[in-house]
């Protein structure tokens, strides 16, 4: 696996990068392994300090790393400029309130003595991450772990080392202690290695069906608990009663965002049969409007996807879907640039057995459906193999949210954007994996909540019946 960064925008290689040894591997669990055990004898709340210089860092280098992971993987610099802001504030939430969330919950107990859960860390945690958030997707697994005590090895994707390289360098810059968070440039194989290692105690995974069953197998067959975020293919609902101009403007705005290549796009717009036609004619006057160009100018609106690879297993799979009786409503005109651009297009009549039904689409390819209730809607949006986000639309809020309490997904939200906040937990079910980052749940993923019972003075009796071990 080549470590590499090959501009999107330009298709030159800006810089390839040495994969780890075997040497280096084994002196990172050391150093990793060894921080645990001296995080263990100090409080979460000493930690607090270096998270908060990590986010004053973040916006003061802002604009540079932003441009890094521009150039890594061709997202929009203000989109790109939004991420870095979105790690700090996730730095800045750990920070403030996870001591809080850390301390030991009482228990009301029929034992003798007091009972209470305290959360404690478990050990080193092994992540592997993805490109299409190159900084986000290592802040929401690092924060809450830096606090809790849980150093972390990374290995990040092979087309972003840019961004994984910058990252850690900022880490170690705000004064985290060496072994905090240590970037390794892996092969598989290697990953799996380390997750058999009795010094790793936990896998989070943000990635591919493929890649999280290969981990989560490893991580299963060492017994090592894991979180995996696998993607989805999320429904967008626009009920009867809904406002066109809303839905239209929140639906381009949330398939474009990082052209598309968000694991939370909604990729499945399910439109009540009443506002069916005029949605579509709405939307591809929205799209028609796109300015395809250099994502570091400001001026353009469509980037480019994150590599030649990317771009041609979309360009496949929106061949199968039209062999297999989808519809292009509207395709973008040909984009004539050198880098890796998708030209947007809206399909319709993607019936159950075409081929990329089930398929998650990774670019800026909307489908859309008609449906003639809010039940078949419902249906429809359950009708996947994947459960991570969505979006309801509907002019009363009340209608949307019932509605969306219907859909078999990780998270809905109704009538706004489908957003990341680090108060808020993230995570899906079925396909889309299982365990949740961010907020409270983030902060607990991989915790030992261990139970501790202080009897005041030995008590030899059986409590309320309860089993007593000698």
């Amino acid at each position: 696996m080549a470590y590499q960064t090959v501009n999107p925008y330009t298709n030159q290689v800006v810089q390839t990068y040495t994969n780890a040894t075997a040497t280096q591997i084994e002196a990172t669990l050391q150093v990793t392994h060894a921080l645990y055990k001296k995080w263990r004898q100090e409080e979460p709340a000493s930690r607090t300090a270096v998270l908060h210089r990590i986010a004053t860092l973040l916006r003061q280098n802002k604009i540079e790393l932003a441009k890094i992971v521009t150039i890594d993987m061709g997202k929009l610099l203000s989109e790109a400029k939004g991420e870095v802001e979105l790690c700090a504030m996730i730095a800045d939430y750990f920070a403030d309130h996870g001591p809080q969330l850390l301390t030991a919950t009482p228990l009301a107990t029929q034992a003798t003595g007091a009972a209470e859960v305290e959360k404690q860390a478990v050990g080193v945690i092994m992540a592997v991450e993805p490109w299409n958030f190159p900084y986000y997707q290592i802040m929401r697994v690092f924060a809450p772990n830096y606090l809790v005590g849980n150093p972390m090895i990374l290995k990040h994707a092979s087309n972003t080392p840019g961004s994984a390289a910058a990252f850690e360098k900022l880490i170690l810059q705000a004064g985290a202690a060496k072994g905090s968070l240590v970037n390794l440039f892996l092969s598989y194989d290697q990953v799996q290695t380390i997750i058999a290692d009795p010094r790793i105690q936990g896998v989070a995974l943000t990635g591919s069906k493929r890649g999280g069953q290969a981990v989560a197998r490893a991580a299963g067959e060492n017994l090592k608990k894991s979180s995996m975020e696998l993607g989805g293919s999320d429904a967008f609902v626009v009920l009867s009663d809904a406002d066109l101009d809303q839905a239209v403007e929140l639906a381009w705005r949330v398939r474009l965002y990082n052209a598309g290549q968000v694991c939370t796009s909604a990729k499945r717009f399910i439109v009540a049969d009443n506002l069916y036609n005029e949605f579509l004619q709405r939307l591809q006057q929205q799209l028609a409007t796109l300015h395809p160009g250099n994502p570091l100018d400001p001026q353009t609106t469509l980037a480019p996807l994150n590599s030649q690879r990317a771009k041609e297993k979309l360009e496949k799979q929106v061949q199968t879907a039209i062999t297999g009786g989808a519809q292009v409503y509207y395709q973008f005109p040909e984009i004539s640039l050198p880098g890796q651009f998708f030209a947007p297009v809206i399909l319709t009549d993607i019936a159950p057995t075409n081929p990329v039904f089930y398929d998650e689409m990774f670019g800026p390819v909307i489908q859309v459906f008609a449906v003639h209730s809010d039940q078949e809607a419902i249906e429809l949006a359950n009708d996947s193999q994947l459960g991570l986000g969505g979006i309801v639309v509907s002019k009363d809020p009340q209608h949307g949210k019932t509605v969306a309490q219907k859909i078999e997904t990780g998270m809905v939200f109704v009538n706004t954007f489908l957003s990341s906040l680090p108060e808020l937990p993230f995570g899906g079910v079925k396909g889309s994996g299982y365990g949740r980052e961010l907020s409270e749940l983030g902060l607990m993923a991989f915790v030992n909540e261990k139970l501790v019972v202080t009897a005041q003075k030995p008590d030899y009796q059986n409590p309320a019946g309860g089993l007593i071990v000698l």
